[in-house]
């Protein structure tokens, strides 16, 4: 009987082993690797990611940003690069009901202009690089 549960529990830890994780893409989108310095461009600006919009940012020289949402400072040392590239991705993966829009997926999206139909906000590229600068915010 113990050497049956043993084999159950062993059976069980390389499933899990094998299941990727649920609240993270490990894999990036592209083969180039990201830019941090794209990244902190993209995160700024106010036309590309509109990310301090509700998410207020180390980014001293960018006024007005946003309190509705968590502070990017230390984004790096909370969460791993492959968590951030789904909440970058599409944050309703971990939260159906989340204000944040989905930056990479353009599924399921409903009041779309229709300009905008079927076009993500960021590009993969452009996914990779906010990730590579979040993760450098220790």
């Amino acid at each position: 009987m113990r050497a049956m549960a043993m084999g159950s529990v062993a059976v069980l830890m390389a499933a899990c082993a094998a299941t990727p994780p649920r609240d993270a893409l490990p894999q990036p989108l592209t083969a180039v690797p990201g830019d941090a310095v794209r990244g902190r461009a993209i995160v700024a600006s106010r036309q590309a990611g509109l990310c301090l919009l509700c998410h207020p940012a180390p980014i001293a020289e960018e006024r007005f940003q946003g309190n509705l949402a968590p502070d990017l400072a230390g984004a790096g040392a909370r969460w791993s690069a492959a968590q951030l590239r789904l909440r970058v991705v599409d944050a309703r993966r971990l939260n159906p009901q989340t204000i944040m829009p989905p930056y990479h997926d353009t599924d399921g999206l409903q009041r779309v202009g229709t300009a905008w139909q079927g076009r993500a906000v960021l590009d993969a590229q452009q996914v990779e690089d906010v990730v590579a600068w979040l993760v450098t915010l220790q």
